[in-house]
């Protein structure tokens, strides 16, 4: 399809979305702001600032076990987030929701938890050879631990998992298989449902680190029958330093606590304790509190949007974007896997990733460099990283042509 004719599919309003978000609104280095790293952190609406900011002006309180006004407006809010994130995700009861720090504590403490009480010798945990250290690390902790092993699926030239390797890796040996919804790296769609399906008719378990997902398209983790599910508020318009965890009540609740201390015990004695009912089991101490309703906050501000819509005008930008990528001397792009979304990224010949994103950010433009925390996937391809430029709601066909005038400039100076 031709640039102008990509630039006149059905819209969605992303300019109308864009002045939904401050930060947009800046000039860096002399040049209006193009914000291409969406992947790293999403940037946050009005709606979801403003959240933080009235709980800390008007509702600021520990939640449950109050008396007062003040912790009772907090803890109704903080509840009724959870319930929100539950429709979001489609969860049969908002119990299966935990609250965690991010996608990385989530990942650690299913490992550490369910991990540490099921794995034993000889038992094997499978992850894509393309997965973000924080789902291959806490794997291999355990692992170490237990005797057991974590091994890597197989992932070709193109970013794409090879499923037939994958299928003939299982065997009653693989407790838990653990894969992204979208490689972070390389925007590579995973086949997370057949992945899944074969994980279970396997015996085995399946957690989906939906991080780079759950920003793109609605999450139904019922339908896809997952074991565990997680990901975090920061890739969902929502604050820094907090995520959700998704499990299964059976083995949320044969699972023992992940941390010690309040909230989450029912009684406490120097003769022994016992723990509290899901999802308080795993919530040890002080939640954010403001984190967790201005995440209520995104998810309302996401459901007011046409999911369908944004989710066509991403892909339609990612395919500009590599019309551009591959009519650009120098210009190779890394990860071409078929099914794909909202990521690019390449090389410039003769230029180091990094030096290439300083040059980017002196006219404006932001993208993130390096390994992405995939550091297997890069040493598999033989290169150090990449330039990665990722796309959201508020981008716009203009900021692509930012991009690649600013790389015309690059290619120049280098």
């Amino acid at each position: 399809m031709s640039e102008q004719a990509l630039k006149n599919l059905p819209t969605f309003d992303a300019e109308r979305i864009r002045a939904d978000f401050p930060i947009l609104e800046q000039q860096v280095n002399g040049h209006p702001l193009v914000y291409l790293d969406n992947a790293a952190t999403t940037q946050k609406p009005e709606a979801v600032i403003q959240a933080i900011v009235d709980y800390y002006r008007h509702d600021n309180s520990n939640v449950h076990r109050g008396a007062h006004a003040l912790a009772e407006r907090a803890t109704e809010k903080f509840e009724n987030a959870r319930s929100k994130v539950a429709a979001f995700i489609n969860a049969a009861e908002s119990r299966q929701v935990i609250w965690t720090k991010g996608t990385t504590e989530g990942v650690n403490l299913v490992a550490a938890t369910w991990g540490r009480a099921n794995l034993k010798p000889g038992d094997r945990v499978l992850v894509s050879a393309m997965e973000h250290h924080s789902n291959i690390v806490p794997w291999q902790m355990v692992a170490a631990e237990r005797g057991a092993t974590v091994e890597a699926i197989p992932v070709d030239a193109t970013g794409t998992i090879d499923m037939a390797a994958y299928a003939a890796m299982l065997d009653e040996r693989v407790k838990m298989v653990a894969c992204g919804h979208v490689s972070n790296a390389f925007g590579t769609i995973n086949p997370i449902e057949d992945i899944i399906r074969l994980a279970h008719e396997a015996g085995a378990l399946c957690l989906i680190d939906g991080a780079q997902a759950i920003s793109h398209w609605a999450v139904d983790v019922q339908a896809l029958d997952c074991d565990f599910y997680v990901f975090s508020a920061h890739k969902l318009f929502g604050p820094t330093g907090l995520g959700v965890l998704y499990g299964k009540v059976a083995l949320l609740e044969a699972m023992p606590p992940y941390q010690g201390g309040g909230e989450m015990i029912e009684t406490v004695s120097f003769a022994g304790t016992t723990y509290n009912q899901l999802p308080y089991k795993f919530e040890a101490g002080t939640p954010d509190i403001a984190g967790v309703i201005a995440l209520g906050a995104a998810v309302d501000y996401v459901n007011s949007y046409d999911r369908v819509g944004a989710a066509a005008h991403e892909q339609a930008l990612l395919a500009y974007a590599e019309d551009k990528a591959r009519a650009t001397p120098g210009l190779t792009l890394v990860g071409t896997a078929a099914n794909r979304t909202a990521v690019m990224s390449f090389l410039l010949e003769g230029a180091h990733p990094h030096d290439v994103g300083m040059l980017l950010d002196q006219q404006g433009v932001a993208v993130r460099t390096g390994n992405h925390c995939a550091q297997p996937i890069m040493d598999q391809y033989g290169i150090p990283g990449t330039v990665r430029a990722s796309f959201s709601i508020y981008n716009t066909f203009a900021d692509v042509d930012r991009l690649f005038e600013a790389l015309t400039k690059v290619r120049q100076f280098l």
